[in-house]
């Protein structure tokens, strides 16, 4: 009985794999603006999400990117709820998940946000580009780190 038991586990992950990875994911995303937004936004007070205006503006912009972490880190709990109720988690495929979301988007903050789009600086000082650099390892070195984790979760399954 409980060989079926881990069998029907086992079937379970493979049948909601993705959706582990896409439930990591997301929640990775509205994790890492959440603490972007509190910590960079609010507490450093090093920009707003969108700079090129007046405060007020910029204020703004940061209580709407605070309602998308809000709301981006709250859909990727329900969906981490829902494989549960199906017995279909998959702790390292969710967790590799969660780090490349939060990688993902650190790498799209500080290239296309920072660089491209030119809404806000990470800090506006002499050498921003050491902080570009910082910003953009890190967001690699953590999508890399959920690459391993989604590959080891592969490769215990088989």
């Amino acid at each position: 009985m409980e060989r079926d038991h881990k069998n029907r586990n086992a079937a379970n992950r493979v049948a909601f794999s993705k959706r582990n990875f896409w439930s990591g994911f997301i929640f990775g995303i509205g994790l890492v603006s959440f603490f972007d937004e509190a910590v960079f936004h609010q507490i450093l007070h090093w920009h707003h999400f969108y700079d090129k205006s007046s405060t007020a503006i910029g204020l703004v912009s940061d209580g709407l990117f605070h309602a998308f972490s809000w709301f981006t880190t709250i859909g990727g709990l329900f969906m981490l709820a829902d494989l549960r109720r199906r017995n279909g988690l998959w702790l390292l495929k969710w967790w590799g998940g969660v780090c490349v979301g939060v990688g993902g988007f650190q790498l799209y903050d500080g290239t296309i946000q920072h660089k491209i789009m030119r809404i806000h600086q990470i800090r506006y000082v002499e050498n921003v580009i050491v902080y570009d650099l910082v910003w953009n390892i890190i967001a690699v070195i953590i999508i890399m780190i959920g690459l391993i984790l989604i590959y080891w979760a592969q490769n215990k399954s088989r």
